[in-house]
């Protein structure tokens, strides 16, 4: 049986609860500007990270260039807050956990817990799976037009900002299973409601993946689609399991 909140936190007011918001929310953006401030003291081998796939779609020599005179700059600072925030988001997740697992009864801490690991590790299969297996193809491909009217120069700001959203869109895109688990889990969808609608959500996936594939390649479209209808029939079994039974 779940337990009751306890009376110390029923009665609290809620200025005290504003006020420990406050001070989570205070500690989180010092740990963030810490780990950025961190992360921009080791900008080089993140650069070298974030820029292998474009440079490995270039001829030998060639580099990626920046055309105004702060954009460098603002670039570098960019990529420290986001790999910064990336490098603290264990912290920020433990402090919204510490404020809102006391209003939680025990059975929603047992099924929140798993949650959020599913949550971290999806999101991160999906950025690794565009990384290392969309971007190197897309790169090659587009820096393949040219000619003799055309040469690719690649700007340095558009590339960071093109690779970042490619990166969160792919993360998000994984996390469809556990947002599905989530509406099983509160009995908002059934797995057989899942099953019923199966032929609309693989064309939902091929739909989902020539948006956002940033090349026309089929071949490419088909890392996306491909993985987005297995993740769909992973969370056919997954709301199965956790779905109320009656």
């Amino acid at each position: 049986m779940s337990k009751p909140l306890p009376e110390q936190d029923r009665d609290l007011p809620l200025t005290a609860h504003l006020i420990e918001l406050r001070e989570r929310l205070l500690k989180s953006l010092l740990v963030w500007l810490a780990a950025s401030a961190f992360c921009y003291w080791k900008l080089n081998p993140l650069l070298h990270f974030l820029l292998r796939p474009l440079l490995q779609a270039l001829p030998p020599g060639r580099k990626i260039m920046f055309i105004a005179y702060q954009e460098a700059f603002f670039t570098y600072i960019k990529i420290a807050l986001i790999f910064g925030g990336v490098l603290a988001s264990p912290f920020i997740i433990f402090q919204i956990w510490r404020f809102v697992a006391p209003g939680l009864y025990s059975h929603e801490k047992r099924f929140a817990r798993p949650l959020i690991l599913a949550s971290c590790f999806a999101f991160l299969a999906g950025a690794a799976f565009a990384y290392f297996l969309i971007f190197p193809r897309a790169f090659r491909f587009l820096a393949s037009f040219g000619g003799d009217l055309l040469q690719f120069k690649p700007v340095f700001r558009d590339y960071v900002s093109f690779a970042v959203r490619m990166l969160l869109v792919f993360g998000f895109c994984f996390e469809i299973p556990v947002a599905l688990a989530v509406a099983g889990k509160l009995g908002a969808l059934r797995a057989r409601t899942l099953s019923r609608i199966r032929p609309y959500a693989i064309l939902g996936a091929f739909v989902v993946a020539a948006i956002l594939t940033p090349t026309p390649d089929v071949v490419n479209q088909l890392f996306l689609a491909l993985p987005l209808v297995l993740l769909y029939e992973a969370s056919i079994l997954v709301v199965w399991l956790l779905e109320p039974k009656s």
